[in-house]
């Protein structure tokens, strides 16, 4: 790869070097000593289905600071153990840690685990046989600080390929699938889970995932069956039950409810937890992790309204992320683009630029100087179809960062619809649209910013709209998606009922009619069925 002779490297780092000195270590470290080799990380970028690639994790890595670089953890996707293992061209679509010189047969760090750049950094995966779990960490060993077992997904996937939060029945599958990597394995294993039904269970689970061989512990504080639009509201309490009934040297990062930068010091103190985990806070704010800036040093890149609240805008963070994409993934130049536009800019100025830009356009369309017919606009043709997890992901990402934005500007909706993974001038002209959108939108404010203010009566919101009143920004500034609250999606039709809590719903009713209190109602419905005779009840 000839782009690629060491550019990315602060200085010449081989692979040998790096695998001999993963496997020459003395001891492998373990728990809290582990945590403190690779810098105490309090900030968590979780592991998402293709969603937290390389490219998605320098661009959270971007706005810390270089003295705090490494409070910063990433997870890599979770990939799937079996394919992995077995398959040679799954491996190569999915992780890319290496590249080849072209002046020699050697082979260098490249983006995933690069130790100039990607660092700290754990891969997951999802299993439920711990050979092919052992297998497949072997592969990436050399490229990460250690292996993460998936236990918490919950979808429908999950359960027919029986991993995930569909293993947390099975203890003992679990038990083995950790102490395997934790006996055999050169680097270190840590488990992310969900709670379950109750505290005291949620901590006898946490103890035999310690007790199989887990350095770390990622409590996601809602259950299995908490998932789209009865995702509701994670409840950090069980996070602190296991922090004040486990061992003081567990290490423990929580997940959940992480709207904003102000959540992850209030769940630090609710919980008592090591660090913070982010997954859809960190998809629809890359900057989650990082300290905003002070009042008056805001730049073009962050916007401060007049109320003091304000956030990155989204066309700062979308040109961070195309000028990584350039950088590390194309290795080309990256591309001369005006300023990003505030309201202390002249707008004549900026009106003269975008003329002499439409009149270069037209030049290129119709160049009355040039020989032959003029020239019209080609329509594209497909080009060659990527499988880089880099550019796949791409339009998934914008859709989500951009999602208040879209929702009003449809014409940039569509047209990121249209967009095909590595087409990068579609992206870079749906740049263009962003950052003439944001342009007009601080305009608009500028003009009229009561019309941007918060509900007149947000006394009296509740449940997710109050949220949003809390979290809501303008439309151009990254925020949080809100979704409404169980009991609202039910109201709204969007959550059906499930058939027992329509049984149960119906008892009441029945028994309330014939007089009988919501106490007897309630334990009817928990008592165990009558056993036939010779039978016995399961617990």
């Amino acid at each position: 790869m000839a782009g690629h002779e060491g550019q990315l490297l602060s200085a010449p780092t081989a692979l040998q070097g790096m695998q001999t000195a993963a496997s020459s270590s003395q001891r492998k470290l373990f728990g809290r000593e582990f945590y403190r080799s690779i810098g105490n990380p309090k900030y968590i970028v979780a592991p998402m289905v293709d969603r937290s690639e390389f490219a998605w994790r320098m661009l959270s890595r971007s706005f810390m600071k270089q003295e705090n670089s490494d409070r910063l953890l990433t997870y890599s996707p979770m990939f799937h153990a079996r394919l992995f293992r077995e398959t040679a061209t799954y491996r190569a679509q999915v992780i890319q840690p290496t590249c080849q010189r072209t002046d020699t047969s050697d082979e260098i760090p490249y983006l995933d685990g690069n130790p100039s750049l990607d660092r700290p950094l754990f891969v997951q995966f999802c299993a439920n046989d711990p050979e092919d779990l052992l297998e497949a960490a072997r592969h990436v060993a050399p490229y990460c600080d250690a292996i993460d077992l998936n236990l918490g997904c919950p979808q429908g996937i999950a359960r027919r390929g029986h991993y995930g939060a569909f293993l947390q029945e099975d203890w003992d599958s679990i038990y083995k699938l950790i102490n395997k990597l934790h006996k055999e394995l050169t680097v270190p294993v840590t488990a992310k889970f969900r709670i379950l039904d109750t505290r005291e269970k949620t901590l006898e689970y946490a103890k035999m995932i310690l007790s199989a061989g887990a350095s770390i512990i990622t409590v996601h504080g809602r259950r299995r069956e908490q998932k789209g639009h009865n995702t509701g509201v994670a409840d950090w309490s069980y996070i602190k039950y296991l922090r004040d009934n486990l061992p003081p040297q567990t290490v423990i990062f929580a997940n959940g409810n992480i709207l904003n930068h102000d959540d992850i010091e209030q769940c630090l103190k609710a919980t008592g937890a090591d660090g913070v985990m982010s997954a859809e806070g960190n998809l629809s704010d890359p900057s989650i992790f990082s300290e905003p800036p002070p009042i008056g040093s805001e730049g073009r890149e962050y916007w401060r309204g007049e109320d003091g609240k304000g956030g990155y805008r989204m066309d700062a963070i979308f040109r961070r992320y195309l000028d990584i994409i350039y950088k590390y993934v194309l290795d080309t130049p990256i591309p001369e683009r005006k300023s990003l536009f505030t309201l202390s800019d002249s707008v004549s100025e900026h009106s003269k630029e975008k003329a002499e830009e439409d009149k270069e356009e037209m030049k290129e369309v119709d160049d009355p100087d040039a020989e032959g017919p003029p020239k019209k606009k080609q329509k594209r043709g497909k080009g060659k179809r990527t499988n880089n997890p880099n550019l796949t992901s791409m339009q998934g990402h914008l859709f989500q960062l951009l999602r208040p934005l879209v929702s009003k500007h449809t014409n940039i909706r569509d047209a990121l619809a249209r967009a095909r993974a590595g087409d990068i001038q579609t992206f870079e002209d749906i740049l263009t649209l962003v950052e003439d959108a944001v342009k007009d939108g601080i305009q608009e404010y500028g003009r009229c910013p009561e019309r941007f203010g918060e509900p007149t009566n947000v006394e009296t919101l509740s449940g997710s709209k109050a949220t949003i009143a809390q979290y809501g920004r303008p439309w151009w500034v990254c925020q949080p998606h809100v979704r409404p609250l169980p009991e609202e999606a039910l109201r709204l039709g969007s959550l059906q009922p499930k058939k027992k809590d329509l049984a149960k719903n119906s008892l009441s009713t029945d028994e309330s009619r014939r007089g009988v209190s919501s106490v007897d109602v309630q334990a009817a419905v928990s008592l165990p069925p009558v056993s036939p005779p010779g039978s016995a009840v399961q617990a």
